[in-house]
């Protein structure tokens, strides 16, 4: 459905907009993984997180006299929307979890955005969105169900592969796919041999389920901590990329992820939310073979607020 040229199409739209994020390196980390790690800085992009690269290509792609967008998010596509509707001139409402991170909230509301909660246990998102988009007039951009925005999220991988060369291993986290279908389109056409591998929580472990299964699995919605990866299915679209490209999906703890977010704070003086060190925190608990290797490594996002960061760091 995509490829490389969408990706790089992606690319020359976000040029001057999307920051080009840094490529982090440890030889603390690099020792104690054995190989050679490349961190994906994403938590350093613009809203906060990678989600800002698919919602401004979608966003931009858009005919003139559009009147205003609608999304459903549990908090960094909406803030990567509400931003790229802001940039563009246009009206944004968004679907968000009554339980989502008061930061990420707020910081929705401060792009202009308009929040809708709902209850994310007993309420259908994507049904809530819809009817949302259709009773106003305004254009779905959904997070990840939408081949324009799974290519620019794609651009964060086409960006370091650029940057670094060839790697051995591209690893991402996964929420409903799209950052990772987009990542392995550009590595696979750039590099052939790579093996692109998926973390999800343990909790939430629908994309690794339906891989094995060979068709989409529900779940029940996941309870934990990377509240940007509590989805409980694969989306369709993103599936029948995933299901072609990624090799394989890992599952990590919670408190592997919060054992990463330390890591990373402490040694390498970088703040990621739960969701964006998931990645990581595979691979210092020992989930992948990285020993000798090149490693690339999306640190997908950073949106926590000091307080939630200090509660879930200083209870393990």
């Amino acid at each position: 459905m995509i490829g490389l040229a969408d990706v790089e199409a992606a690319a020359t739209r976000l040029r001057e907009v999307a920051h080009v994020t840094p490529v982090l390196m440890s030889r603390t980390l690099d020792r104690m993984a054995g190989g050679h790690l490349f961190l994906k800085a994403e938590n350093l992009q613009r809203s906060g997180s990678f989600k800002f690269r698919g919602a401004y290509n979608r966003i931009a792609s858009l005919p003139p006299g559009t009147a205003g967008v609608a999304t459903y998010s549990s908090g960094n596509h909406a803030q990567a929307v509400a931003l790229a509707a802001r940039l563009a001139g246009l009206k944004a409402v968004v679907v968000m979890p009554e339980d989502a991170p008061e930061a990420k909230s707020a910081a929705t509301r401060g792009y202009g955005a308009e929040v809708v909660p709902y209850d994310r246990y007993r309420e259908d998102r994507e049904a809530l969105g819809r009817r949302m988009a259709e009773e106003r007039g305004l254009v779905l951009v959904p997070p990840y169900e939408d081949p324009v925005v799974m290519a620019g999220q794609g651009t964060a991988a086409l960006e370091l592969l650029r940057k670094v060369g060839e790697l051995d291993l591209l690893v991402v986290p996964v929420s409903g796919g799209g950052l990772i279908a987009g990542s392995a389109t550009a590595a696979k056409a750039l590099f052939p041999s790579i093996r692109v591998i998926g973390v999800e929580p343990e909790a939430g472990d629908d994309t690794k389920r339906s891989l094995e299964a060979g068709e989409r699995v529900r779940i029940e919605v996941p309870r934990t901590i990377a509240d940007g990866l509590q989805v409980n299915v694969p989306g369709e679209l993103t599936f029948e990329v995933n299901r072609r490209l990624v090799d394989e999906v890992v599952l990590v703890t919670d408190r592997e992820i919060v054992q990463a977010m330390a890591f990373l704070c402490e040694r390498m003086k970088v703040v990621v939310e739960p969701s964006g060190a998931a990645a990581l925190a595979a691979v210092l608990a020992g989930k992948l073979d990285v020993a000798g290797r090149r490693t690339g490594v999306i640190l997908s996002g950073g949106n926590v607020s000091a307080a939630r960061f200090a509660e879930l760091v200083s209870a393990d």
